[in-house]
This record gives C-alpha cells, sequence and structure tokens, in this order.
C-alpha cells in the first residue's frame, strides 16, 4: 500500500492504494495493443509510420532470427541505437526470445561500450548504419561474447520518395564499411518468417532489461529489472494519470487507442524514456514520435519544435534540460505548442522558475516525479492537475509502493515526518538487484518491519502534508563548516535569475570552512551576466554558508545524455586543478 497513507491529504481519492495484474510477460503490452488496435500507428518518423501490427509482426521476424542464431532464454542482447522507429521492434523481439534486452548509449566510446557488452555477457547487438556508430559497435565487441550483430539503416523508415532522394544524395547515414558476417535489419525481416510462440516467462523473477546506471557516480552497474516491474510501472502510472480530455469536463484515466501522442525526446536507453514514454504508449495504443537527436535544427532544438508544431503530440515525458531548451529556444513564439497537455518532469531536479516559464508559454501543466533506473524508474509522482500539484515536491507514492525515511548511517532507522534522511522504497517496481553485483546488492538493500528496502541515495523529507521533497543526492551534499549546503537550494536560487539557463552547484575546499560553494552557470544565449550580479542576487536570497563564494561562467554545462547536469564532472575538474 501507499506509504502513510492517512497523512497523504491531498492524494487523489480516485486512485487507488494498490493494483493487481501485472504479473504478466512484457511483451503481453505489445499483444494486447496490436490485438485491440492493429492499424492504430505506435511510430511517427519523418512522416512514415508503423501500426502496431506491424511492429508486433516485425518484433515475432526479429524473435525468430535471434533463435536462429543461437539466443535462447536468460541470453542477453544488446541495443545500441537512438530513438528510431526500428526500436520498438527490436526491443520486444529480444524479450519475446526470453532474452533480456540490454540498452545502450549510443554515444558511448567503444571502451565504454565494450565494457556494458562484457559486463552482461552480450550474445548480440543492435547498431545504427552510421559513420560512427558502426565502427564504435565493430570496435567494441572485439574481445566478447558477441557473434550476431544488426546493422539499422533508416531508409526504410522514410517515405519512399524521402528515402530515394537520400540516398541519391548522400543525406542518409551510412558507415563507410561493412564487415562481413553482419547482418542488415531490413534483410533480416525480410526474409525471416515470423516466430509466434514467445517464450516461456515467470513474470516475477526472470530479467526483461538489464540497464545500466551509476555512470554519473562511479563504475556503471546493470540494474536487473523483470517483466512485472516493468508492467507494473506502466500499469501504475496509467492508473495515476488522470486529465479533463475536453475544456470544463471532469478528470479521467488518458483515453486509449489513438487519443494521445507521445513526443519522444528522451532517449529510450534510459529507463525513464524506455519506461514512460516507449512502453506507455505501448500499452495504451498511443502514437510515439520519434527524435533520435534532441538538439538537430538551427538553432539547435528546432527540429524537436517542428515535430511538435507538426505531428500534435498531447503528452511529454522530459528531463529539465528539456524544459529549459523549449523556454530558452529564441524562436519559441513562432511555433504552435497548443497540443500539449501534461508534462512529466524526472531524472533531475525541477527548478520552480523553469516550470512556471514553460507553463506560461506554453499553457500546459508540468508534474513532477521522482524514481531511479533501479525502481523502473517511478516511486513517487504528484496528483496530475494544478489544485493538488505542489510544486518542489515529487508528488506521493505510486499504488503499492511503501517510501520510508531512514537515518544515513544505517539506513535501517527510521526518522519523523519532516526530518531529512535517506529515502528507502519498497513495491513492485524494485529491480530484485544488480547484474552479477551481490556486494551492490548488500549494500543498496535493508529489511525493514520484514520487508526489503532499495536506498536510493537521496536525501529527503515528508511535508505535513505528506508529499515527498528531495533535498539532494547524498554524495552530493556539501559541508560547509558544519553545515549541510544542499547545492538544489542553490541552484533554484540562480535559476530564478533571468539571465541563467542553467546552473550547477558543487562543493570544493576552502582553509576556513573545509568546503565552499562554488557555482557553474550557462548563461541564457545572447544575455550578458556578471559575476558579481549574481552573487549580489544569491546574497538576498541565501544565508550566509550557502552563498556561492565564485561562480563560473561556461558556454556550455556537462550534461549526460539523458539531460542531467554532470556535478561530478564539474568537481573532478576543480580536484584537477587543485592538484
Amino acid at each position: 500500500m501507499g506509504s502513510d497513507a492517512m497523512r497523504e491529504v491531498n492524494r487523489p481519492r480516485e486512485i487507488p492504494l494498490e493494483i493487481s495484474g501485472f504479473e504478466k510477460p512484457l511483451f503481453s503490452l505489445l499483444d494486447e495493443t496490436a490485438r485491440l488496435y492493429p492499424d492504430q500507428a505506435y511510430t511517427l518518423f519523418q512522416g512514415q509510420k508503423q501500426t502496431f501490427l506491424q511492429v508486433k509482426q516485425t518484433a515475432e521476424r526479429i524473435a525468430a532470427f535471434l533463435r536462429s542464431q543461437g539466443v535462447h532464454k536468460g541470453d542477453r542482447v544488446a541495443v545500441f541505437l537512438p530513438n528510431l522507429p526500428h526500436y520498438p521492434s527490436i526491443f520486444f523481439g529480444i524479450i519475446k526470445t526470453g532474452a533480456i534486452c540490454v540498452t545502450c548509449n549510443p554515444m558511448y566510446t567503444a571502451s565504454e561500450l565494450g565494457y556494458q557488452l562484457k559486463d552482461c555477457g552480450a550474445r548480440a547487438v543492435f547498431c545504427m548504419d552510421h559513420p560512427r556508430f558502426y565502427p564504435v559497435t565493430v570496435e567494441a565487441i572485439q574481445d566478447t561474447e558477441v557473434r550476431t550483430v544488426v546493422i539499422c539503416n533508416i531508409r526504410s523508415s522514410l517515405p519512399k520518395a524521402k528515402g530515394f532522394l537520400g540516398s541519391l544524395f548522400g543525406k542518409i547515414p551510412r558507415a563507410r564499411n561493412h564487415e562481413p558476417g553482419h547482418f542488415f535489419f531490413d534483410q533480416v525481416t525480410d526474409r525471416t518468417s515470423p516466430d509466434t510462440s514467445p517464450a516461456d516467462i515467470d513474470p516475477g523473477t526472470d530479467p526483461a532489461l538489464i540497464i545500466y546506471t551509476g555512470g554519473t557516480t562511479g563504475v556503471p552497474k546493470g540494474a536487473a529489472l523483470t517483466h512485472s516491474n516493468l508492467v507494473f510501472q506502466v500499469q501504475a502510472i496509467d492508473e495515476w494519470a488522470r486529465l479533463p480530455h475536453e475544456s470544463g469536463s471532469e478528470p479521467e484515466k488518458l483515453r486509449p487507442g489513438g487519443y494521445h501522442c507521445y513526443l519522444g525526446v528522451l532517449p529510450w536507453y534510459h529507463i525513464f524514456g524506455l519506461s514512460a514514454c516507449m512502453l506507455a504508449a505501448c500499452a495504451s495504443g498511443s502514437r510515439l514520435v520519434c527524435i533520435p537527436d534532441p538538439r538537430a535544427g538551427k538553432p539547435p532544438f528546432s527540429d524537436v519544435l517542428k515535430a511538435v508544431e507538426h505531428s500534435r503530440p498531447t503528452l511529454l515525458v522530459a528531463v529539465p534540460t528539456i524544459f529549459s531548451a523549449f523556454v530558452n529556444h529564441p524562436r519559441l513564439e513562432r511555433y504552435d505548442l497548443s497540443s500539449i497537455m501534461l508534462c512529466v518532469s524526472g531524472g533531475a531536479p525541477l527548478p520552480r522558475e523553469l516550470c512556471q516559464r514553460f507553463e506560461d508559454k506554453t499553457g500546459s501543466l508540468i508534474i513532477e516525479g521522482y524514481g531511479l533506473s533501479e525502481t523502473s524508474p517511478v516511486i513517487t509522482v504528484n496528483p496530475t492537475n494544478r489544485k493538488q500539484r505542489r510544486l518542489g515536491s515529487v508528488g506521493y507514492a505510486l499504488p503499492n509502493t511503501v517510501i520510508k525515511i531512514v537515518d544515513q548511517k544505517t539506513g535501517q532507522k527510521e526518522l519523523a515526518q519532516g526530518e531529512d534522511g535517506e529515502i528507502a522504497v519498497h513495491g513492485p517496481q524494485v529491480m530484485p538487484g544488480y547484474w552479477q553485483k551481490p556486494e551492490a546488492d548488500a549494500e543498496s538493500f535493508r529489511e525493514i518491519e520484514g520487508r526489503r528496502f532499495f536506498l536510493t541515495g537521496d536525501i529527503g523529507h515528508k511535508d505535513p502534508e505528506g508529499y515527498l521533497v528531495i533535498t539532494d543526492r547524498k554524495k552530493d551534499v556539501i559541508l560547509v563548516g558544519g553545515f549541510n549546503c544542499y547545492p538544489r537550494e542553490v541552484e533554484e536560487v540562480l535559476y530564478q535569475h533571468p539571465k541563467v539557463a542553467l546552473a550547477a552547484v558543487v562543493g570544493v575546499p576552502s582553509e576556513k570552512s573545509g568546503e565552499e560553494v562554488k557555482a557553474f552557470v550557462q548563461p541564457v544565449e545572447g544575455e550578458e551576466c556578471t559575476e558579481q550580479e549574481l552573487l549580489e542576487f544569491c546574497r538576498e536570497r541565501l544565508a550566509g554558508y550557502k552563498r556561492p563564494r565564485s561562480i563560473e561562467f561556461r558556454d556550455e554545462l556537462p550534461v549526460s545524455a539523458v539531460g542531467k547536469v554532470l556535478r561530478r564532472v564539474l568537481r573532478d575538474e576543480e580536484d584537477n586543478a587543485a592538484e
């Protein structure tokens, strides 16, 4: 049941504390939607669409091909692709064999990809026919167990005329050379008969996905998520989201069968984009706009705005840097964004000022949620209406989910409501454990009152009305003269300044106080901002120990591929400079 339900005074009453029916194979989501809405469009890409029935049939061909290559239940198959229309078919094809899909960041170097392929013991990999991605794949598979490589070209996903002209003028990306023995996606799907007999799955114990996490804080670890972990996640979010679909109408669950359209701007190799966008669209029979490169266009991000105007998405799942890219785009006013009804923000703290600016410019609603790769990912989310949404919080626990705030030293002593501590979670979305990392499991899990809780590494508390408030990452807290300074609080202040596009705060060594606060700022394009201007701004709004002692301006702040500002990179740069 939901944690402290009696004190969650604004939790929507129509949302149950418990749901059931999620103990089933993940591929059943596609099978059921293809049965109900066979001709409804699933993926949209450059004016071309794939229906749910077409995606299902292609997935069955991929499953048959993988079995012909000796891939069996429990084997690992990697996907090294951006958000291409091939992705859903490949993903569902892999898990229909009983194999485990391993999603890989397409921006990885050969050494980074190689580490992941070796760690999981992948037998096959799907990659893009591209002058960068394919050579990286070829180098990365050396000394791994990969024996099957499938190359995906986008030509067949384009309208015929566009594909022909693109090939004619060399505008469709393609690797210069291809290794003998590697397969092409179109040949595989054209020449293979579908396999309609999916593997026998135990949803509660069989992994469907290994997703790597921890890259921003250390060596990546593979979070092994089961079929029921992910099915629960999709069903719980579907139960939670309630919208008035017409002006003045009562809120209701999201309408299925093509009413809604998701903007696929978050990468699907990441759990947030995969679960809350690609899988959620599948389960509800909604359209899904494929955005392989959010930065594309002149100026950057223009292609995303064009896609919104053309495809009319109603739902946007994103991270704060995406919302920042919207509101700071110099030509935003030229585009019609009125189709967007609901936005979900996660992956990093959403500054209040950024939320308000986005809503003012688009007329949509943003709700913030919270989760991790290890939890499929969503743990908590705000109510999907302005009255019950609480800006600055991440909302209430999903059904079947228990949240506890525990002491940071042992992770087992529950703290009083309102007191900051480490956030621990128990629920059907929590992974059984990391891939072949029992020592990491022992460090990350605790038994509390007979139930197994995952320690998130995040610091937070519950406010008087039961909303969960994230204070900061446990490892990012800055100790200034014995006082805890949370970077997020300082960043929130910086985001209030109209000339600040992105901000990040880290601790740097100080002879007087042990550590002191340093801020890194990316100004709004075309704006000039001085250090003294921002220092004065902070002085009026922050206690002395929380104020930045220095501010460094950057043209761009380092961000992960999913859009998180990487404090770790900035901290490492400071450490190296001090040596």
